[in-house]
């Protein structure tokens, strides 16, 4: 029993300071201890973030032609900015002449078509390539129009198509019989253009400053001229409508 007013000191210490022996067989073995209080618990691994993917660009198009389309009518269907955009990526399967499209046509909607791939090129006997020279020289000679409505709106389509003017013979046509009746020289004597001094003149009724604004070189200069009545009415609705075939009324 100890002796009165003293105490027995605890001998247990805190784990957390200072080392241990171990008895190994009279030898001690020294071994630090790492308190439970330091030894934090593992902490899991953070968790990888989430990474966005990358937006997707909208997969091209493609779209077959059909009959009375025309580059302006495609374009405004799939909100495109204007026929221009539309017939710059599919030049290579168009050709130069934006208004000539057919039914049947592929033109790739949202990106750039590829032109056709052409076949391989096959040695042509002398006899064949004879032939196929006459033919091109025969193809190369100016094309000829009828002196009448059909030829008017054939000769203005081509001279349209040089300068990038879009049209149908179907719109041209559609307007023409609206506006004049196929009459050349027909003029509205009578409407608030007329009492202006400046009446609405031939196939597609133009006013003379329309007509001398958007007048497409090498064409007359009249404004009853058939050819140019046409190419610059075809011009002008182009320019303010996106093309004739956009038109389906006064103008």
């Amino acid at each position: 029993m100890p002796s009165k007013g003293k105490h027995r000191r605890t001998k247990a210490r805190s784990i957390t300071r200072g080392f241990i022996a171990v008895g190994t067989g009279g030898a001690a073995l020294v071994l630090p201890l790492m308190g439970a209080t330091t030894a934090g618990a593992a902490q899991p691994a953070a968790a990888p973030k989430a990474v966005a993917p990358a937006a997707v660009k909208a997969a091209p198009k493609t779209y077959s032609v059909v009959a009375g389309d025309s580059l302006s009518k495609i374009a405004a269907a799939h909100s495109l900015s204007g026929w221009k955009e539309l017939y710059e990526d599919n030049r290579a399967v168009i050709g130069d002449k934006p208004s000539l499209i057919h039914p049947g046509l592929k033109l790739t909607i949202g990106a750039k078509a590829k032109a056709p791939a052409k076949p391989a090129a096959k040695a042509t006997p002398a006899a064949d390539r004879a032939d196929r020279s006459q033919t091109r020289a025969a193809v190369a000679k100016t094309t000829t129009y009828t002196n009448d409505l059909d030829g008017w709106i054939k000769e203005s389509l081509a001279i349209m198509a040089k300068h990038g003017i879009p049209g149908t013979y179907e719109g041209i046509h559609r307007n023409i019989m609206r506006e004049s009746s196929g009459n050349p020289r027909a003029i509205n004597n009578w409407d608030s253009n007329a009492v202006a001094g400046t009446p609405s003149k031939g196939l597609l009724q133009v006013i003379a400053p329309t007509f001398a604004a958007y007048h497409v070189p090498g064409t007359s200069m009249d404004s009853y001229d058939p050819v140019a009545n046409i190419t610059a009415a075809c011009n002008y609705a182009a320019d303010r409508y996106g093309s004739i075939d956009n038109v389906n009324g006064p103008y």
